[in-house]
């Protein structure tokens, strides 16, 4: 039996990426599937190869009336929603000087004005059935800064925080929400020079687990929050960063990923030891 057997999930950004690896686990898992993007090629393919679990809507997530006749398709074709999706976000790589007003404002209405507009509409249509769970895909750039990230760092700090306040007001009205939080993944926004995967793997070796994430790996984390088992999950944050959130390596300790000898050492790491002896020489009699 699927995990979402009976479900009706829309996907934003479905039509590729991590949005596609979504799509196709929900299919398998049982549900529905409305695959709502731009990008209508694609989109009408992968639909047309899935058949009558899937449809394609073409979708501008920053437009209200979008959202609107997004919600009508849905329930034309399979009916009312029980999942959301908002996945859909573009990424422009500017400093905050190098950023110019247009370039935020874009960023700023795909990823989170879009993310705003599926609470409000399709959410709302949850809300007053008292029934779903909304999975928000943030980043790890929602959690913390980074340099060249302006707009997109900006705009996954606000779904962060509207995931907060979507499942407090939603919660009690049988709507569960929570985000996912990817680090690097292995897609065309995350590797847009398309770079072999060995290639990209080598520049994550500050991950704990040393390489990129795969699409379909944080498909499963989306997958997990839309189903019944996360039924006490609600405001929740999901990271699928490989650790890279997790903390910093100290190249200098034990411990480190270069650390060759770790495990296998019968002493203490003699920077470890020394700077232990440092410290008690120092210490008041």
């Amino acid at each position: 039996m699927g995990r979402l057997n009976g479900k009706v999930a829309i996907v934003t950004g479905g039509a590729r990426g991590m949005g596609e690896q979504t799509v196709l686990l929900f299919i398998r898992e049982g549900a529905k599937v409305v695959i709502a993007d731009m990008l209508t090629a694609e989109g009408e393919v992968l639909a047309a190869e899935l058949g009558d679990a899937a449809l394609f809507h073409r979708t501008d997530v920053s437009r209200d009336e979008d959202w609107r006749s997004l919600l009508e398709a849905t329930r034309a074709r399979f009916g009312p929603p029980d999942i959301l999706v908002n996945n859909a976000a573009i990424q422009r790589f500017r400093s905050i000087l190098e950023c110019d007003t247009a370039d935020f404002r874009q960023v700023l209405d795909v990823n989170l004005i879009g993310t705003f507009l599926g609470l409000k509409i399709v959410g709302g249509d949850m809300v007053r059935r008292r029934t779903g769970s909304i999975v928000n895909i943030s980043s790890v750039d929602g959690m913390r800064g980074a340099n060249g990230y302006a707009a997109y760092s900006t705009s996954k700090w606000g779904v962060r925080g509207l995931t907060k306040v979507a499942a407090i007001e939603f919660g009690p009205r049988g709507v569960r929400v929570n985000s996912v939080h990817p680090g690097g993944v292995y897609t065309v926004m995350g590797n847009p020079v398309d770079a072999p995967v060995e290639e990209i793997d080598k520049g994550f070796s500050m991950v704990p687990l040393q390489r990129t994430g795969r699409a379909h790996e944080v498909a499963a984390a989306s997958l997990f929050l839309a189903s019944d088992e996360a039924s006490y999950v609600c405001g929740a944050e999901l990271a699928v960063d490989g650790g890279w959130t997790a903390g910093v390596y100290n190249s200098m300790l034990s411990g480190a990923a270069d650390d060759v000898d770790y495990g296998r050492r019968t002493g203490v790491h003699e920077v470890n030891a020394h700077f232990d002896d440092a410290l008690r020489g120092k210490a008041p009699a």
